[in-house]
C-alpha cells in the first residue's frame, strides 16, 4: 500500500471532513426547524442532532412522513460512507502501530457492512408507500438492517475503546463514528415511528 506524508493526509481528512451529502436534494439556505420535525424528532434519542440535522431539508421534508424518513436514512448513509472513506485515509498514517493497524481494518469491514445494509434500506424504503402485507414486509427489512448497521457501528467504535490505542486517530474515529451512530440511532427511530403508523 503506498504511503503519503502526514501533512497530505491532513489535506485528505480535512477534505472529508467537508464532505458534503451529495444523493439528499440541495438544502434549503435558512434553516429553520419546522413543527413538523421538531414534533417527529422529539421521539428520538438524540433530538437535538435530528432537528439540526434534518432542518435544512425542511422545505423537501414538508410534511410528509415518508419523505422525513428517507431523509434521515439518506443522511445517514451518506455520513457513513464519508467515515468509511476518512477511515480507509487513516490507515496511510505513517508509524502507526499494529494494534492500531487491526482496530482500522477491523472498523472498515464493519463500516462496509454498515454502508452495504444502509443503501439496500434506502432502496427497501421506496417499496414503502403501499399500505398492507407489503408495506409490513418492506419495512420489517428497512428496521433490521438499520438495526444492524447500528450495530456495526458501535462495534467499530468499542474498537478504539482499549487503553492501549491512544492519540489522534483513536479521537477522530470514536468521535466521528459517534456522530455516525447517533444519525442512525436517530433514523431507526423515526423508521419504528413511521411503521408504527401503518
Amino acid at each position: 500500500m503506498a504511503r503519503i506524508s502526514n501533512w497530505s493526509l491532513v489535506f485528505l481528512l480535512i477534505s472529508t471532513l467537508l464532505h458534503i451529502e451529495p444523493s439528499l436534494s440541495s438544502p434549503s439556505p435558512s434553516p429553520s426547524p419546522s413543527p413538523f420535525i421538531k414534533s417527529s424528532c422529539s421521539s428520538t434519542q438524540y433530538p437535538a442532532l435530528c432537528v439540526s440535522s434534518l432542518s435544512v431539508y425542511a422545505s423537501s421534508i414538508q410534511q410528509d412522513p415518508h419523505q422525513l424518513v428517507q431523509t434521515a436514512l439518506s443522511l445517514s448513509l451518506n455520513r457513513t460512507q464519508a467515515t468509511k472513506t476518512f477511515v480507509a485515509n487513516c490507515n496511510k498514517f505513517r508509524g502507526l502501530k499494529p494494534r492500531e493497524h487491526a482496530a482500522l481494518k477491523d472498523c472498515a469491514e464493519e463500516i462496509s457492512d454498515s454502508v452495504d445494509r444502509l443503501s439496500r434500506s434506502l432502496k427497501e424504503l421506496k417499496l414503502c408507500k403501499v399500505k398492507g402485507e407489503d408495506f409490513t414486509w418492506h419495512i420489517s427489512n428497512v428496521e433490521t438492517w438499520v438495526s444492524s448497521a447500528l450495530t456495526d457501528e458501535s462495534t467499530c467504535g468499542d474498537g478504539f475503546s482499549g487503553k492501549a490505542l491512544n492519540g489522534k486517530i483513536k479521537d477522530s474515529i470514536r468521535a466521528r463514528m459517534l456522530n455516525v451512530a447517533q444519525v442512525t440511532s436517530n433514523a431507526l427511530s423515526l423508521i419504528n415511528h413511521y411503521a408504527a403508523q401503518h
